[in-house]
């Protein structure tokens, strides 16, 4: 059977794909951004997963006000990069599952939540951002890749509560698929940060670390953090960090932090990174 057996979380900050396309990551400037995905790269080198569910919020790329899912999964062969005005990345295509993903879909019906299924999808940078930052910039992706959009753009936006519970949906989905696969479940964006308006370059660092030590164990309490906190505290863009609570969920009870990474600013946000696995 397969089996969720790790969970990444990451920022997804744009600037970050650009650093990794244009070699600047070893600059004075950025090494100390990208060192902290140093352990990550090696740790994931050795884990070998067969297939990641990758969490994160489209940014006008594939979705707009036309249409606007509140949880979307990709069920097609390969998802291009998208070009998000200055040209698509030069990364590979992400191939992904579609035996899993649709399977995925009919199990989370079953289990009450209707996520909206995609069968063509360019993916941007809250995709492709943290797969470049955990891999590297090989020619090909090393796994299969399933995007789970959630959307955070456009409110209302889905609730803590409503993040985990999916999450868990997805354990029980992919522990009932009959495949030996390795699968991890990632959940991206965040931490503190807003683009416009008044309050842009919020940094609340004192928020974002009590969020980090609560995530191991206290996980619960913090699937009742309700939207209008995360914008007054963390900012508008902030309130990303939702999606960390799927990748939470997707992990079980017996999940442990095996390395944290926490830096600002970068541009003029805050970056987070967990790496977890479970039992």
């Amino acid at each position: 059977m397969a089996k969720v057996t790790a969970g990444i979380t990451t920022s997804h900050v744009p600037l970050l794909g650009r650093i990794v396309d244009t070699k600047q990551t070893q600059t004075e400037e950025w090494s100390p951004v990208f060192s902290g995905y140093e352990f990550t790269k090696k740790w994931i080198a050795e884990e070998k997963p067969d297939v990641v569910i990758l969490v994160y919020n489209d940014h006008a790329s594939a979705f707009d006000m036309k249409l606007i899912p509140t949880f979307a999964i990709g069920c097609a062969e390969e998802f291009p990069p998208a070009d998000e005005g200055f040209g698509a990345r030069p990364v590979p295509n992400v191939i992904g599952h579609p035996d899993l993903a649709w399977h995925i879909v009919q199990s989370v019906i079953e289990q009450d939540f209707d996520l909206t299924i995609v069968n063509e999808m360019a993916v941007d940078h809250g995709l492709t951002v943290p797969l470049s930052m955990c891999f590297g910039q090989p020619d090909a992706w090393p796994c299969k890749v399933i995007p789970v959009m959630v959307n955070t753009v456009v409110y209302p936006a889905p609730s803590g509560r409503r993040c985990l519970a999916l999450g868990k949906a997805l354990r029980k989905a992919v522990e009932s698929f009959d495949e030996n696969l390795n699968v991890q479940v990632w959940g991206t964006g965040g931490m503190s940060h807003q683009l416009i308006g008044e309050r842009a370059g919020i940094i609340n660092r004192e928020w974002d670390t009590r969020f980090l030590d609560k995530f191991e164990k206290d996980y619960e309490e913090l699937a009742q953090i309700p939207q209008s906190e995360y914008i007054r505290e963390t900012g508008t863009e902030g309130s990303e960090t939702v999606m960390w609570l799927i990748m939470r969920g997707a992990l079980g009870e017996n999940a442990r932090e095996i390395h944290r990474h926490y830096h600002i600013p970068v541009s003029n946000t805050a970056l987070g990174h967990l790496v977890y696995t479970c039992d």
